[in-house]
């Protein structure tokens, strides 16, 4: 059953021919077998709930009654999603959450539950999805399945070991930088990064507001289309989303598509060797389709990174003002003051990571250096996207890494803050730009550990990238490889 595409399997339940029960039942001997070594849930729907809540599917099914388009599907959570469930908190793996639950469910977690999936988890991450390996979680520390001591990637690093260990088989996640596609690509499995303001950020606990967007990690892109059609759409409870009709794009023609690689993508001694090589065989197999792929220079690649962590530390410091031991989480205070209850609550909650992002989004949002780099980060912003949109006037998509480098190794970054944020060089050109983004797995490295090649896309054009993202699959066929320890 693991093996079916998502939109077959919920036809094979609905028909009686597979039962939720058993799916059920098989992802959670998954999550008891693997559970221990991999630390991939923050709080889990008990076992027996989750099989009642199959069996009322099933049941459905057996009645005739009408069911959604996820009917009986495990899915899992990123912990910076709201949902009402007694069993599951949102604590955006910080301890100024701890054992907090939310009283209302995100828009994405409604139009889930409309469509009968069943939500089993909220998977760790980076404290606020601030990092990029899952190390930063005040909770665990998430292990990539495919080598123990690597890392998953981060933020959304328990996302996508969910999926990659089949402990669920659809996860959303959250993407301000990459976080969606490079613990993809760390993990071997399919991340798609919408068009921002596609899915409703309702209920996403914010980290970068004009950043930040919730997308999908499964197995594949048809998979990841088919949870993007349920949670993407206009939410009046969201001021950034956007009125756009989301129409599914049925089949691709791969000679018809004209692909650019920025130039700079290309400079070996910035990138892992087996990252280009994994990238050249993807255009080399667009090439045989008859595809066409150029080069160009993309002369600001120098700029994305200052411009990316400009801005979004200063969201962020601006954001986590909320976060003050009066009105959410953990209270604590020396004396009885109000400024020691702020300065204890805020110093003993956040861990160093996050408490770093705050004090440089402050810095640069204060008097006399505003301007210097908040302003200056916007005017760059806007020049950047400029830039892509004229690239995508002459190309529909631009290929390349998602990250220099295969997944490192435990511990190897955490003490160089400076090498950690570069590991986001190639993925924050598309939040920068606000276009959409997927992560493929494409050939893996020498020692066998997966690598991600991703395609950037139009605008609202989401459905064409990943309709182009399924063509893909259909001949690289990387995306069906798994764990060793799954055969175990």
């Amino acid at each position: 059953m693991f093996d079916l595409a998502l939109e077959e399997l919920v036809q094979q339940i609905k028909s009686q021919h597979i039962s939720a029960q058993s799916v059920m039942a098989a992802v959670y001997k998954n999550i008891e077998l693997y559970e221990d070594q991999l630390q991939v849930y923050c709080s889990l729907m008990d076992k027996a709930r989750a099989i009642e809540l199959a069996t009322a599917i099933d049941e459905k099914a057996k009645n005739g009654e009408t069911l959604g388009k996820l009917a009986g599907i495990p899915v899992s959570i990123k912990d910076n999603i709201c949902i009402q469930d007694p069993q599951l908190k949102t604590m955006c793996g910080s301890q100024i959450l701890e054992n907090f639950y939310s009283p209302y469910h995100a828009t994405v977690v409604e139009k889930l539950i409309q469509e009968d999936a069943i939500i089993i988890g909220k998977t760790n991450m980076d404290e606020y999805a601030m990092g990029s390996s899952t190390e930063n979680s005040a909770f665990k520390t998430t292990k990539n399945p495919w080598d123990f001591e690597r890392v998953p990637g981060g933020s959304s690093g328990g996302a996508a070991v969910s999926i990659a260990a089949r402990m669920a088989l659809l996860a959303l996640g959250s993407d301000t930088g990459g976080s969606i596609r490079q613990p993809a690509a760390f993990c071997g499995v399919t991340g798609i990064k919408p068009t921002y303001g596609t899915v409703s950020r309702y209920g996403l606990v914010a980290y970068g507001s004009s950043l930040d967007q919730i997308g999908c990690l499964a197995k594949s892109a048809e998979d990841c289309e088919y949870g993007l059609s349920v949670i993407q759409g206009y939410d009046p409870r969201d001021s950034t989303s956007a009125q756009v009709e989301y129409e599914k794009v049925s089949s691709i023609d791969l000679s018809q598509r004209k692909f650019c690689i920025p130039q700079e993508y290309m400079n070996t001694e910035a990138t892992d060797a087996d990252v280009v090589n994994s990238m050249m065989e993807l255009i080399e197999t667009l090439k045989e389709a008859g595809a066409t792929v150029e080069e160009r220079s993309f002369s600001f690649t120098h700029l994305l990174i200052p411009t990316y962590y400009i801005l979004a530390f200063a969201e962020a410091s601006s954001n986590l003002g909320r976060f003050d031991g009066i009105r959410y989480g953990v209270r604590k205070q020396s004396d009885s003051t109000l400024d020691s209850l702020y300065k204890t609550s805020r110093s003993s909650g956040f861990g160093a990571e996050v408490k770093r992002r705050i004090m440089l989004g402050t810095f640069v949002l204060s008097a006399g250096y505003y301007d210097q780099y908040y302003g200056k980060a916007n005017k760059v912003r806007t020049f950047i996207e400029q830039e892509v949109e004229k690239v995508l006037t002459e190309f529909d998509f631009i290929i390349g890494p998602v990250s220099p480098f295969p997944s490192f190794k435990l511990g190897e970054k955490t003490e160089d803050p400076l090498s950690m944020y570069l590991v986001d060089v190639y993925s924050v050109l598309a939040n920068l730009a606000r276009i959409p983004a997927i992560s493929l797995p494409t050939k893996p490295s020498a020692r066998q550990l997966p690598i991600g090649t991703q395609l950037m896309g139009r605008k609202f054009e989401d459905a064409h990238l990943l309709a182009t993202a399924t063509a893909i699959q259909k001949i690289t066929h990387y995306h069906q490889k798994h764990p060793s320890m799954l055969a175990q």
